[in-house]
């Protein structure tokens, strides 16, 4: 349990560095440390020729399939999880790029907003479903239960605060290439939150993109948009830049501060304003990170996929906490930082003034894959 209150003052400046829980529907469109360091222990971007090698890769499909019949309401295990569930749900899953190999992870969080606080439930059943590469059937994978505090170890940097879930695809179940998309659904009142999990060779090309003030309008039109309960608006040509790249063949990332329980409404965002589907990332608070705290968690964030071979050949920004994790990373080459309205006058990335200035250019990029 942890207040709420606290993030709605707070977002103001959070999401400076940066819902619903119904699925949206996407369709495709078209470590840590403040210091500054040069290289940050980072390994050299792809390039915009991908120069870590062209990998087979395939357009990723719509993954809009309707969710799976959940069948009727169970019992609530715990009578405070029925008078949480009053509140609004707040329920959010954690997005993974994974190579072939590595241990497949089904993390979630489910909780509600109750009053000021964002409200776990615990020891409550969740159902999972499986959308094996985003098409055919839906699969139930399994039934586990929301967690207290503390109870399970740290999975892909997700320290247990209550309410999460964590369940390992077994071997015989294991994902193949390609994205797959995950539906988790609460027994006691059918509340849902999506998940999508991207199954990549290392070097695969991936661009990473910050959110608030890089593609919305503002640096805190979000706090603004939260309360009224609409959605901001994206920069002019935001989403038609961005899906040329992901046309080309990167894999989109929106890494932003802001807080976790913000989660599904940057992955509404990213569909209304016609940004290429992409995996989000979140911080894992609730009052999101600014400044040196949204450096560590970027870079942190840049570190855990340059571990598994994946280095973003782009990436966009518009502060210096972006630009200092940028350069913690060692993304290269420069010019493919790109930084909306800020010079990065510290670490040489490059400054635009508007997305349409890109869209020539992100144009005629070849095609990075076979």
């Amino acid at each position: 349990m942890r207040l709420l209150l606290a993030p709605l003052l707070l977002i103001l400046a959070a999401c400076g560095s940066s819902g619903s829980t119904e699925e949206p529907g996407f369709s495709e469109g078209g470590a840590a440390g403040s210091g500054g360091t040069s290289g940050g222990g980072g390994v050299s971007g792809a390039g915009a020729g991908g120069s870590a090698g062209r990998v087979s890769c395939t357009p990723l499909p719509a993954c809009d399939a309707a969710p799976p019949d959940p069948g009727p309401k169970r019992d609530w295990n715990k009578t405070t999880s029925s008078v949480t569930a009053l509140g609004s749900p707040t329920h959010r899953g954690r997005d993974l790029f994974l190579t072939p190999g590595q241990d497949q992870w089904i993390i979630g969080k489910f909780a509600y907003f109750v009053g000021v606080n964002d409200k776990d439930i615990s020891e409550e059943e969740v159902d999972i479903y499986l959308l094996r590469n985003c098409q055919g059937p839906w699969e139930k994978l399994a039934t586990v239960k929301t967690t207290d505090d503390g109870d399970h170890p740290t999975i892909e940097g997700v320290e247990d605060s209550g309410g999460r879930v964590y369940y390992k695809i077994p071997a015989e179940k294991a994902l193949g290439p390609g994205l797959h998309r995950v539906h988790m659904v609460v027994a006691g009142d059918l509340s849902t939150t999506d998940l999508y999990l991207d199954i990549v060779e290392p070097g695969t090309p991936i661009f990473v993109s910050d959110v608030d003030g890089t593609l919305t309008t503002s640096e805190n039109v979000e706090f603004v948009k939260l309360l009224q309960g609409t959605l901001p608006d994206a920069h002019v040509d935001a989403g038609k830049a961005l899906s040329l790249l992901a046309s080309k063949g990167y894999h989109p990332m929106y890494m932003t501060a802001r807080p976790e329980f913000l989660t599904q409404r940057t992955r509404e965002f990213v569909k209304a304003r016609g940004l290429p589907f992409g995996l989000v990332h979140t911080t894992l608070g609730l009052t999101g990170a600014l400044g040196g705290s949204a450096v560590e968690y970027k870079t942190g964030e840049l570190k855990m996929l340059a571990d598994r071979g994946l280095v973003p050949s782009w990436a966009f920004g518009n502060k210096e906490s972006d630009a200092e994790a940028y350069n913690n990373g060692n993304l290269q080459p420069l010019n493919q930082r790109i930084f909306y309205q800020f010079d990065d006058t510290l670490f040489g990335g490059r400054k635009i003034n508007e997305y349409t200035d890109l869209l020539a250019e992100f144009t005629a990029l070849p095609d990075v894959c076979k």
